[in-house]
């Protein structure tokens, strides 16, 4: 009976290692994939986290480029009186007179609204692009090169930092 025992304690002592160095060998290459399972995720938070970054950056810089965009759409009437007024003092059939110091705050509304980013569409004798011009009215072209071009510019379009905020208003020849 002392020779079973022995017998197998012997038998008994091997198989418990092999089962130790399975189980050791199950335990770190599931350790391995929890390791690889985590880095995954923490990739792909890192490149998620560094997405938004550069979202909210871009946000950010548009919306510093159009914060006063309501504020100077609101000038723009005001400007279009101040052209007005200048073409009908440079007219020489009238006896208006736009002063020097007149002159100069005018000179000095465009230099600060061009300083903003408005800019004034171009408009006469350009094709018409119903994505940058309102059509008012059609009239009958002069000649057949000035079919479908701008004829006369009624209200000027603008732009803010190369985003439209006032559509040209236009006649079209046909």
């Amino acid at each position: 009976m002392t020779s079973k025992k022995s017998t197998d304690g012997e038998e008994a002592t091997p198989s418990k290692k092999k089962s130790k160095k399975r189980s050791s060998k199950e335990q770190i290459a599931e350790l391995e994939n929890q390791v690889a399972e985590q880095k995954d995720k923490f990739l792909r938070l890192y490149a998620e986290f560094e997405n938004y970054k550069k979202r909210t950056l871009k946000e950010r810089l548009e919306l510093i480029n159009s914060a006063g965009q309501s504020t100077l759409k609101k000038i723009l009437p005001v400007l279009d009186d101040f052209d007005r007024a200048k073409q009908s003092a440079e007219d020489e059939n009238t006896s208006e007179e736009f002063s020097e110091g007149v002159l100069i705050v005018y000179n000095k509304l465009h230099s600060t609204l061009k300083a903003q980013g408005i800019t004034v569409m171009e408009t006469n004798g350009k094709d018409f692009d119903p994505e940058l011009h309102a059509a008012i009215s059609e009239i009958p072209a002069a000649s057949e090169d000035m079919k479908g071009k701008i004829i006369d510019t009624v209200e000027k379009g603008y732009y803010l930092n190369d985003k439209i905020i006032r559509h040209a208003k236009v006649v079209v020849g046909k």
